[in-house]
């Protein structure tokens, strides 16, 4: 018996998707006619991708950005090689905690030594790409749902650890602040097989209402 093929979203299908999330969901129609459609968020399937998300891990995107681009500063191109010539005090120089720091060596390390190969992972199931990556130390499920929806592009991803998607929910939703994580779980299973494309629709609500709402 044949695999399932691999379900991925692009740019020539992204929109389409997000409109037929919108006719089944009418809060999702209402974000886009308030707000058009949510960026196509991308990242190349590199180690800085893998890098980044590992900076944004509880702070700020905004802080994450800064360390990422003082790290570009002092080595250019960031390369497992190159971030492995940095000693842990010149990674703090970038921003760096002294956890990402560790992670982001160990991830450095994985890949020269070949126990991870990313150009393998984009033909892996999502299952299997969880596995090779949380087997790894600092990276857990909110970093794989990020780079399985922003740089594998997979159609079926909901990062419930994540506190813009878990507020933008509530709001959208008005549902209570004392609502679990489970039961949006369960509510978000009417959006399969596209959770990703209304965790998309979710981010964009987050981030265009904030702005909106600071403008104001």
């Amino acid at each position: 018996m044949n695999a399932e093929p691999i379900k991925t979203f692009h740019q020539n299908n992204y929109q389409q998707l997000c409109y037929q999330l919108s006719k089944q969901d009418v809060d999702f129609a209402e974000v886009i006619q308030n707000y058009g459609y949510p960026p196509f968020w991308s990242r190349a399937n590199a180690f800085e991708s893998l890098v980044h998300i590992i900076l944004e891990q509880q702070v700020s995107l905004a802080s994450a950005l800064s360390a990422l681009n003082k790290l570009k500063e002092r080595i250019q191109e960031v390369t497992p090689a190159r971030v492995l010539m940095l000693t842990d005090e010149e990674l703090r120089a970038c921003y760096f905690s002294r956890q990402k720091t560790a992670y982001t060596k160990y991830l450095a390390e994985a890949i020269l030594n070949r126990q991870l190969d990313l150009a393998e992972l984009a033909n892996l199931p999502d299952d299997e790409v969880r596995s090779r990556l949380t087997a790894l130390k600092g990276i857990g499920n909110w970093t794989v749902d990020i780079y399985l929806l922003m740089v594998l592009h997979r159609t079926d991803i909901f990062p419930i650890g994540d506190l813009a998607i878990i507020n933008a929910f509530k709001r959208l939703k008005q549902l209570s602040a004392s609502t679990s994580q489970s039961q949006l779980l369960a509510f978000a299973e009417t959006w399969r097989p596209y959770r990703s494309i209304a965790a998309m629709l979710l981010w964009h609500f987050y981030l265009s209402s904030t702005a909106l709402k600071n403008k104001g």
